[in-house]
């Protein structure tokens, strides 16, 4: 049996708490950012990194139907997170202030560590195969190889996933961005 972290109460409490605190946290990239042609050059290119992971993962996730082991879930087991995280701190480098990095850091940690220990249990008590994989595949940071390709990328899951909203949101923070630097 697996080790959280994290008690079952606080981690429900933070679920129902990861939507609003993340438009907190787009106010507080939007207010504090002092983002320049250069912060941009440089973190555009990380988030885009991580909206890619995201793509991807998104085109392999069947979400409560199957045990996702292909694509990005070869490696690690919450891509879609990972990718969040690289995608968040990338805007933290176009913004031009490394204290939203700490403050995305610390909500990465207090937030979405806890909902991934709560879609864990409920993983393991949807799929019998879950604890294999999770021994074979960690968590967060990726392994390499990995397990074998066994899918490819499906267009029709990343529609169903509505993936395409976090590209709209970056596309958008970005517009901000590009104005606010060249203000």
């Amino acid at each position: 049996m697996p080790r959280y972290l994290f008690p079952k109460p606080y981690a429900d409490l933070v679920a129902r708490m990861r939507v609003p605190s993340g438009f907190l946290l787009v106010a507080a990239f939007g207010w504090f950012a002092i983002p320049t042609v250069t912060s941009l050059l440089y973190g555009v290119p990380v988030s885009l990194a991580g909206l890619a992971l995201r793509a991807w993962a998104a085109g392999h996730l069947e979400k409560n139907q199957k045990l996702v082991a292909s694509g990005p879930y070869r490696f690690h087991r919450n891509p879609l997170y990972a990718g969040t995280l690289i995608t968040a701190l990338g805007l933290a480098v176009a913004a031009g202030r490394w204290e939203l990095a700490v403050l995305f850091a610390a909500v990465f940690v207090l937030v979405y560590l806890p909902v991934m220990e709560l879609e864990e249990q409920h993983l393991r008590g949807l799929f019998p195969d879950y604890a294999a994989y999770a021994d074979r595949v960690p968590l967060l940071l990726p392994r390499f190889p990995g397990l074998p390709h066994t899918a490819p990328f499906r267009g029709w899951l990343y529609q169903k996933n509505r993936e395409y909203q976090a590209l709209l949101g970056f596309l958008l923070g970005l517009a901000y961005l590009t104005w606010k630097a060249m203000a």
